[in-house]
């Protein structure tokens, strides 16, 4: 079996080497999955993240959630703690770099995690148990683990659907993946 650090290099060449059109072709699909899917259509506060590094693009979801009366957050890091902080994503908010080189609001206006109804995760690799692969710096991990009642779902192209990731103990897995 691959190392944690194996697969991360592996996943992430991929994902800088993914054709552009690909990767908004089936980001588009993931979110007409997302769009439909029960636990989503539920929630009024979900949690998103701001895609880089050719992860799944979030940013028309995140339109399309707002356009039918979501409030979204996006997670806002301290790098001193490798802690996150739901911050709400206003229409027009000024973004700049986060700590680890993710856009995040320059105005935070913070929300509670456990008011979160829905986190959506990326990751770099998933398996078949949704157990999640992140760029290893727990920020994740430690975040979903205060949330243990609040439904999580992870966000994955084909290629990043592995059928066994190494975990340990302090590995947070997400309730659901939607892959494309």
């Amino acid at each position: 079996m691959l190392t944690k650090a194996q697969i991360r290099s592996k996943i992430l060449l991929k994902l800088k080497t993914q054709k552009e059109e690909d990767r908004t072709r089936k980001s588009k699909f993931i979110k007409d999955k997302l769009l439909r899917n029960k636990v989503f259509r539920k929630a009024k506060i979900v949690m998103f993240y701001i895609a880089f590094g050719g992860e799944v693009n979030t940013a028309e979801m995140i339109k399309e959630a707002k356009k039918i009366g979501k409030i979204i957050c996006v997670p806002v890091c301290r790098k001193d703690r490798e802690t996150m902080q739901p911050a709400i994503l206003e229409d027009n908010a000024r973004l700049k770099k986060g700590p680890y080189g993710v856009l995040e609001p320059v105005a935070k206006a913070n929300v509670e995690p456990g008011d979160l109804d829905l986190v959506i995760v990326p990751g770099l690799a998933f398996d078949k148990k949704c157990n999640r692969l992140g760029r290893g710096k727990g920020c994740y991990d430690r975040f979903l683990n205060k949330l243990s009642d609040t439904p999580s779902i992870g966000l994955a192209f084909d290629f990043q659907i592995l059928p066994l990731i190494p975990t340990t103990a302090h590995d947070v897995s997400v309730k659901k993946v939607i892959f494309s």
